[in-house]
């Protein structure tokens, strides 16, 4: 069998399907497993050049990553791929206490006895950018410095008060830390001895020469490596250079289906302003209490709202259940004060949509929020996940194929809080070629 040429492990599930969207768009035959998967359900993808594993440290703390990433990684390493990759939210949000980057990296750079662990942040491709070690990142076709993003800086959870990268990173790690900056990339660098070594992605030009550093040098000296799905956008011309794949393929649109059901956990903006849309668009909203939901005795929240979302589907409508219409909704700090509470949120609306599914007959469906994906899907009995079709037009969150349980061949987009235009429940309808009613 062929060395794979990458493995990865994302922090939660829309930034999974981001990474397979990036490799499997450009040739690179991607599979992204919901749990490690046993030999017979890893010989179903035998020709496949990219394992990941969808994961939600993202939104856990530091002990419970001292458990399950490194049981997560050994795994990883055990497909001794080209590289191994810890897949971080290009926006780069994170905490001491939940989602911390610097543990993980601490984890993996110990499992793969590695000195220094490279970092890709900026992705172009997802209109991110890193420039002298501080990040850029677009919201409603303008760039911001994170500290000052509309959204990221209020994110409800980790909210990024600083801009420059390895600042932050230093909240969450001891080790060392040095940066190849986007002037040296496309001189002669010569990087610094440091246990974490950021590589600046501003542009095409720099993406490239960062690749190729990561490639033909940095590899050399340890397979892990850390980043957004930038590094995946910054390996592939290495990787083309090298005759290791070809040019990217075609794909078919999907074409429109009759009616979808989307569920959000999101607080966003953005997905405030998809909801909008889409309601203006022919589907129906359904609002759902956050609270009753992710409640330990919540005997009537989950089957009402699989009822009222039942009813929009049997009149032929389109459905979108959601339990924040943006910001101004947020009810975070209700389920803050309660243990658990947002896990059992995400693993709700993941029941809920399983049974949309599976009662209403739908082909397609939608997960919108990160931190929502991750837990949902876990409820949803799907093993795997492969691109059924990339769109250029909302990269980040492509249209997957399920595989497994009773989802096995349903079409589901996973779409995270910042991501996508105003129209894209009603693209994902759609399928792709424009805005269906």
């Amino acid at each position: 069998m062929t060395r794979p040429l990458i493995s990865y492990y994302g922090d939660d599930f829309t930034g999974s399907t981001d990474v397979m969207e990036a490799l499997s768009s450009n040739g690179v035959e991607t599979v992204l497993f919901l749990k490690m998967p046993d030999a017979d359900l890893l010989s179903r993808f035998h020709g496949a050049r990219a394992f990941g594993l969808a994961g939600t440290s993202r939104s856990e703390t530091p002990e419970w990553m001292d458990v399950h990433l490194a049981q997560a990684f050994a795994w990883l390493k055990s497909l001794d791929a080209e590289f191994c990759h810890y897949k971080v939210c290009s926006t780069f949000d994170s905490a001491p206490h939940v989602g911390s980057i610097g543990r993980a990296i601490e984890i993996g750079r110990a499992i793969f006895g590695q000195a220094t662990v490279p970092l890709i942040v900026g992705a172009p491709q997802v209109r991110r950018y890193t420039a002298f070690g501080e990040l850029f990142a677009a919201y409603q076709g303008r760039n911001y410095r994170i500290d000052r993003h509309p959204v990221m800086s209020r994110h409800p959870v980790t909210p990024m008060d600083e801009a420059n990268v390895l600042l932050h990173l230093a909240r969450q790690t001891g080790l060392t830390s040095a940066l190849v900056d986007n002037v040296a990339l496309l001189g002669h660098p010569k990087p610094d001895e440091a246990d974490i070594l950021l590589l600046d992605v501003l542009d095409a030009q720099t993406q490239k020469a960062a690749g190729n550093l990561l490639w033909n040098g940095l590899r050399a000296k340890g397979r892990f490596v850390c980043g957004s799905s930038g590094v995946e956008y910054a390996l592939i011309p290495a990787w083309r250079d090298s005759g290791l794949i070809g040019a990217a393929p075609a794909f078919a649109a999907a074409g429109p289906v009759d009616r979808i059901a989307v569920v959000s956990g999101s607080v966003s903006p953005t997905t405030e302003r998809q909801i909008r849309h889409a309601l203006a668009n022919g589907f129906e909203g359904v609002t759902i209490d956050p609270i009753a939901l992710s409640a330990q005795e919540n005997a009537s929240a989950i089957p009402d709202a699989i009822s009222a979302g039942l009813k929009v589907l049997e009149s032929g409508r389109s459905v979108v259940l959601y339990t924040a219409l943006g910001p101004s909704a947020d009810r975070g700090n209700e389920l803050d004060s309660t243990t658990g509470a947002r896990h059992r949120l995400g693993r709700a609306l993941g029941r809920i949509q399983s049974e949309l599914i599976k009662r209403a007959g739908l082909s397609r469906a939608v997960v919108a929020g990160g931190d929502t994906s991750s837990h949902a899907l876990g409820e949803m009995g799907i093993s795997a996940l492969t691109l059924k079709m990339p769109l250029p037009q909302t990269p980040g969150s492509p249209l997957c194929k399920a595989h497994g349980g009773v989802a096995d061949g349903l079409e589901i987009a996973l779409k995270g809080g910042q991501v996508g235009g105003d129209d894209y429940f009603s693209m994902i309808r759609a399928g792709g070629t424009g805005h269906a009613t």
